[in-house]
């Protein structure tokens, strides 16, 4: 199908699932795939790592895109800019664009806060809305990038850039009304930044303050994807003669992030989850939702889709946008879970199961998922458990 994974690091420098070579003399070469031009590393102990272990590693995940013959293109692809990607995403930019220049009424005379500033653009957004101050806040050497960018603007004087954690910084103001940020991650949980932002609205945000956005929705469906999965995963069962199969079982568990063509879908979407991020607690993010996916063909079934909807409520018009399959493309676009199973699936048959989300023990940046899933049909029956980590 032509697929491929596009990875990179979030606006605000932190880890969206791209790691890079270890440097600790710890990873070793496993294969090259001269036909699928991938190169695969395996690091040791690879169960118990964690993006924080590897984040310099990007060749840690299975599906990095290498070509042997071609060094420059390697380099190239290496010094793709983080926030580039994130700004260009004109789905995501031109929608924070519109819900703060269209609704300056929530902005005009307001102290902001922007939380994961990244390279400023939400802050501009709000200065230019008519914001009495905007204070940036970024952890990331952005920051320093973020101040020349506010400086060579003009807004010097309204947006104040802090660099720094939000959970350790001491931000000149009691008090702010307005908390835009851009946290969502992959699977839209992936690096828990939530909590951040979930931090910052208990500790200064005003009674009946606003956060832009302020509600998302996690949805679930099923696809067929036979000659991916064939390409990703069942090809380490025999390279070239040699049984890999021990990275078959590492790459399972590892979900791929990609575009998913709507012709492949095969189930309706399922609404596991729903955020209201004004009211919600930080507990919230983990959770466990049952799910019904019901057929709208006669298919095959081989993974599991998860995307996130995002809605600016507060808005006069309310505003928002999808990352899902029948939506316009964007940086996240969708996290793909492959089944062991091979699903036969009916016209109006349903698989059934519980998805189960929390932070990973070791570090609350990744993500653990467990999927539970049944299927009786005319022609197919299973029942199974997979464990998936996001990192």
């Amino acid at each position: 199908m032509g697929r491929r994974k596009q990875k990179g690091l979030s606006e605000n420098g932190s880890s969206d699932g791209t790691t890079t070579m270890s440097v600790d003399g710890q990873s070793e070469s496993v294969a090259m795939v001269e036909g699928g031009n991938e190169a695969v590393l395996s690091t040791a102990g690879d169960s118990e790592l964690t993006s924080a272990d590897y984040y310099f590693d990007s060749y840690a995940h299975f599906d990095y895109p290498f070509f042997p013959d071609d060094l420059e293109r390697n380099i190239n692809l290496s010094l793709v800019h983080p926030s580039q990607e994130m700004i260009k995403d004109s789905v995501r930019t031109k929608t924070y664009q519109n819900a703060i220049l269209q609704n300056q009424f929530l902005f005009k005379d307001k102290i902001v806060l922007d939380v994961g500033a990244g390279t400023g653009i939400l802050s501009l957004f709000a200065a230019q809305a008519g914001a009495k101050h905007v204070y940036a806040v970024e952890c990331s050497s952005m920051a320093d990038t973020a101040k020349e960018i506010v400086n060579a603007n003009g807004f010097s004087g309204v947006i104040t850039v802090l660099k720094g954690k939000v959970e350790d910084i001491d931000l000149p103001t009691k008090h702010v009304d307005v908390i835009v940020s851009e946290w969502m991650g992959y699977f839209l949980l992936f690096e828990n930044m939530l909590k951040t932002v979930l931090y910052a609205r208990d500790k200064w945000l005003v009674p009946n303050g606003i956060v832009l956005p302020d509600k998302t929705s996690l949805y679930l469906t099923a696809i067929e994807d036979a000659d991916y999965k064939s390409e990703k995963i069942d090809f380490w069962n025999n390279v070239y003669g040699f049984d890999m199969s021990c990275i078959r079982k590492q790459a399972m568990r590892e979900p791929l992030v990609d575009t998913v063509d709507s012709n492949q879908l095969v189930t309706h979407s399922y609404l596991l989850k729903t955020m209201d991020i004004s009211k919600m607690g930080s507990g919230d993010a983990s959770f466990s939702a049952p799910f019904k996916l019901v057929a709208t063909k006669n298919d095959f079934v081989h993974a599991l889709v998860a995307y996130f909807d995002v809605s600016f409520s507060k808005c006069h018009k309310p505003t928002g946008f999808s990352t899902g399959p029948k939506s316009r493309a964007t940086h996240w676009k969708q996290t793909v879970m492959y089944l062991e199973d091979v699903i036969t699936i009916c016209e109006g048959e349903a698989i059934t199961g519980t998805l189960s989300v929390s932070p990973n023990a070791s570090n609350p940046r990744d993500l653990d998922v467990t999927v539970q899933y049944s299927f009786t049909g005319k022609r197919s029956r299973c029942s199974r458990t997979q464990h998936f980590r996001m990192r």
